[in-house]
């Protein structure tokens, strides 16, 4: 008996039949030939990736780093596809896929980055995540190099083809950094602390990382369309597994630069791995309103409107570029840029920021008392507050300062500022922080300004620095910032009590410790995470109402000390040799905070 025929040639299948199922199977193969998900299902990873330990300057660099071949870690296992970040394009479409290519065909929501970072339960998760125990290879072992999927894969495609990588502006571009260790095997711990940067003649930010807890960061890079050109895209490892958050951190940073790679984001054109023309228009920025403030962490951007000329330091120590009528480019500001003496950058974040000249800001102070409490950054912010927006000359504001400001325009209009240092509870000594609050004599002294009839109108305060030498580890600094926070909500509590107004409350994020510092007791990574546990207390107390997030605003400026001395980005202007050996230093980071507060304070 001869042996049954296969079913595709058996006579009682149709001839019709036959030719459809053919003309599908070859449309099949001819899809699957002519997209990129043949090459999604290999991972080229024998190229190199770029290690270079010698830190580039990222401060008003004119012309990009040139980007150098990059050569990839061979990893030992193929990489692992995680769960896209949910923060960015909701359904029907994701923005974008884990590998960084824009979906195909390209029918995308335009939607501004948001930081991947949540704070509420901050301090409970933040504990949990840093008492994690390992027991395993993958968990013991410590983060040496990195691969980066999606980014190092368009890298290793278009270097095939002697491209640079392309991206589109407006889109907000996912990526997946997986931590190695030194052998090029994955681990799968978070707590690592990596640096990123995203810099351009005319834009400057930080790209969000959110730690997935399990050896992989996800981060996103976003660039307005009016912003096209060549970045820098920049990360660094700083310090390994919440080793910056130790009592004394500086042996223990790492501090190793593993990626500086060159991306030209365009407009219209075709991003790299992908055919379509990308052409978005993202929301309008709209200029701060009171209820903007209330987002406890910020995703904000340094942008200016075009490369003046070389901006020469005058004999006072001041830098004013552009010309103070210089006006903004809107969105991103409104008002003389020439007030920020910055060269033309400005701060925007999820929205803009309105540039106070002094008969404005005036109107919005006039009878009002602000009260601060917080580090000696806050001595800056009011005295280069008087000095360059409400034209008042002072010198110096001392960590203890109570004063009446008198418009020397206008005698019918003044005002009342207090400074009270939180360093100490002696003003003189330093590195108490919020261990001041346990001094009975410095609660009461505090107590004092909110005890009468008449009580500040807005509190601002702050607390970091000094806190990073004082605390011995997270455990107990969670502790402290729960008893401020519980003491706070006491004084506020008790002016309501007594049928009087309370102050509005304003809290001011500790900075970006910059240059040398990075690597101190006070370093960033302690600072960030920090910031989250105070915010994440006063939050639960209900202290607060709203936050400016200094910290977003100092991190695109603090890889050196250009702008800083380390710990403060306002010090008077001199012209005089800075620690960085430049003669003079740049101040528009805390006077670009001094319009920021402004804002607050004026907005409705």
């Amino acid at each position: 008996m001869l042996p049954d025929k296969p079913l595709f040639f058996r006579s009682t299948i149709q001839w019709s039949f036959r030719v459809l199922l053919l003309a599908v199977i070859l449309g099949l193969f001819l899809f699957f030939l002519s997209t990129d998900f043949h090459k999604d299902l290999i991972f080229n990873l024998n190229d190199n990736k770029l290690v270079n330990n010698n830190h580039k300057n990222f401060t008003f660099q004119e012309n990009p780093v040139q980007e150098t071949s990059v050569q990839a870690t061979q990893v030992q296992e193929n990489p692992v596809q995680e769960t896209p970040v949910q923060d960015f394009i909701q359904p029907p479409l994701t923005q974008l896929n884990l590998t960084g290519k824009p979906v195909d065909p390209v029918t995308l929501y335009p939607k501004w980055l948001k930081p991947l970072q949540d704070l509420s339960n901050y301090s409970t998760n933040l504990l949990t995540q840093w008492l994690a125990p390992g027991g395993e290879p993958c968990k013991d072992s410590v983060t040496d190099d990195i691969y980066v999927h999606g980014l190092d894969d368009i890298y290793n495609l278009e270097k095939k083809k002697n491209s640079d990588i392309v991206l589109a502006t407006g889109v907000i571009h996912e990526y997946v950094i997986q931590t190695l260790d030194k052998f090029g095997n994955k681990r799968c711990l978070g707590g690592d602390y990596f640096e990123t940067d995203i810099s351009g003649d005319y834009w400057k930010s930080r790209p969000p990382v959110k730690d997935l807890g399990n050896g992989n960061y996800s981060f996103a890079l976003q660039v307005h369309p009016d912003f096209t050109g060549v970045y820098n895209f920049t990360v660094i490892l700083l310090f390994r597994h919440y080793q910056g958050l130790k009592f004394s951190p500086e042996r223990f940073a790492v501090d190793k630069l593993l990626r500086v790679v060159s991306i030209s984001f365009v407009n219209g054109n075709s991003s790299s791995g992908n055919s379509n023309a990308v052409n978005l228009v993202l929301p309008e920025l709209k200029k701060c309103r009171k209820r903007d403030f209330r987002r406890d962490v910020w995703s904000g951007r340094w942008t200016r409107p075009e490369k003046f000329d070389v901006c020469l330091i005058s004999n006072d120590g001041r830098f004013r570029c552009p010309k103070y009528s210089y006006p903004c480019k809107k969105p991103w500001c409104d008002g003389p840029l020439g007030s920020v003496e910055s060269n033309g950058w400005v701060y925007s974040t999820h929205c803009s920021f309105k540039l106070f000249d002094s008969k404005s800001a005036w109107k919005c102070l006039n009878n009002r008392w602000l009260f601060f409490w917080g580090d000696s950054n806050h001595c800056d912010t009011i005295r280069n507050m008087l000095n360059f927006v409400l034209g008042y000359e002072i010198a110096t504001v001392p960590r203890l300062f109570d004063m009446n400001i008198t418009n020397p325009k206008n005698p019918l209009q003044s005002f009342r500022v207090t400074n009270v240092f939180n360093g100490h509870y002696n003003h003189t000594g330093n590195y108490q922080g919020l261990n001041s609050l346990y001094n009975d004599g410095y609660r009461e002294y505090l107590k004092g300004f909110f005890s009468g009839e008449v009580v500040p109108d807005t509190l601002v305060m702050n607390s970091g620095l000094h806190d990073g030498v004082y605390w011995p580890n997270l455990r107990r600094f969670i502790k402290g910032a729960h008893d401020a926070a519980e003491f706070w909500a006491g004084v506020i509590d008790g002016v309501r009590k007594r049928k009087v107004v309370a102050p509005e409350v304003v809290y001011r994020t500790t900075v970006a410790t910059g240059g040398y510092a990075r690597r101190l007791v006070f370093n960033p990574h302690k600072m960030e995470a920090f910031n989250g546990v105070f915010v994440d207390k006063l939050r639960e107390f209900g202290v607060i109402d709203y936050v400016v997030d200094h910290f977003d605003m100092t991190y695109p400026w603090h890889f050196d000390n250009r702008c800083n001395d380390g710990v403060h980005y306002g010090r008077a202007p001199a012209k005089a040799r800075w620690r960085d050996g430049g003669i003079g230093h740049q101040y528009f980071v805390d006077l670009m905070l001094c319009h920021v507060l402004l804002n607050v304070l004026c907005s409705r």
